[in-house]
């Protein structure tokens, strides 16, 4: 079976999500930024665009991770001051009558961090915020307890790499199915927490497409590798098919993790700022954090024989 629509509904109605957004998400393309890289052709996936309270990538994988829970559920989870998880999380926690509760370490302050930052303090209902990475885990474990005085305290891991979230990110893969006339060569996608890349490579195998998932690395190695890509793509497979939902075996997971995080998470990279300057300059606005970094990575790859290029926008800006 390779219908995308039919196992998108398989795959929705084995896991019962909520609905949050606004599918499809546009797949824009760029002949004349995709030209100036030297690519055949470049579409861009329009992730930032996925929902109206607030859009980016993580809404995919929340309408999986916020679905049935108890009308006292209070979300937490941790992420960088910055996060779109975190902001994501609150924003449509909030929006569903649920609570949430934060712990974050600090990153690189910018306009759009700060931005972040005030958005996320707004949304949620806790928000503990560490001095640095050496007490982080006692704000984790801070926000943990205001979320049991408030209600249920119910975990979503960083960034939402969580066998459901990738579900809703496999369901993107196999949307850009119903879009794409043909399989392009490579998908290009920030990698941070793994679940976006993941779900690719999982939509990439049902579609069965030839079609190479090009996760550049903007966070840690601890976090973002492509052992960790793979086994929550292993994870997720099984709960497909434990839930009904055909996914063929098909040898190796078609991914290739490229190093673009630079000085490290959230410090604006030299390659990825030229990369913004230059897709600004067609109108494609990117974020330094995640989408600059990724960005950077197309004209290497069309100089090493990549024709057809899909970008994978992941970021929205408060």
């Amino acid at each position: 079976m390779s219908d995308p629509v039919l196992l998108t509904r398989k795959i929705r109605e084995a896991l019962g999500p909520c609905s949050l957004g606004r599918w499809p998400t546009p797949l824009d393309p760029g002949p004349a930024l995709g030209a100036a890289l030297g690519l055949e052709a470049l579409w861009v996936k329009r992730e930032d665009l996925s929902a109206t309270r607030y859009g980016g990538v993580k809404v995919r994988g929340l309408e999986f991770l916020l679905a049935a829970a108890p009308a006292d559920a209070v979300f937490v989870t941790i992420g960088g001051t910055g996060s779109t998880h975190c902001l994501a999380t609150a924003v449509h926690a909030k929006a569903l009558g649920f609570r949430s509760a934060l712990a974050q370490f600090p990153q690189p302050e910018t306009a759009t961090v700060r931005a972040m930052a005030a958005a996320t303090s707004s949304a949620a209902a806790v928000v503990v915020r560490a001095g640095s990475l050496l007490t982080f885990p006692l704000a984790l474990v801070s926000a943990w307890r205001a979320a049991r005085r408030l209600g249920r305290a119910r975990w979503i891991p960083g960034g939402g790499a969580h066998p459901r979230g990738v579900a809703g990110h496999c369901c993107a893969g196999l949307e850009l199915g119903t879009q794409a006339s043909d399989p392009p060569d490579a998908i290009v996608t920030p990698l941070g927490s793994g679940g976006t890349a993941a779900g690719l490579l999982i939509a990439v195998r049902m579609l069965r497409w030839p079609t190479r998932i090009v996760a550049v690395r903007v966070a840690p190695l601890v976090v973002a590798n492509g052992w960790r890509v793979a086994a929550l793509a292993r994870h997720t497979t099984r709960l497909l098919t434990t839930r009904g939902v055909p996914v063929p075996a098909a040898g190796p997971w078609r991914l290739e993790v490229v190093d673009g995080a630079g000085a490290g998470y959230g410090h604006p990279s030299p390659a990825g700022e030229a990369a913004r300057r230059a897709a600004a300059a067609h109108g494609l606005l990117l974020d330094p954090t995640y989408g600059g970094k990724a960005f950077a990575l197309l004209a290497p790859l069309a100089a090493r024989g990549f024709r057809r290029i899909v970008f994978w926008h992941t970021f929205a800006a408060p």
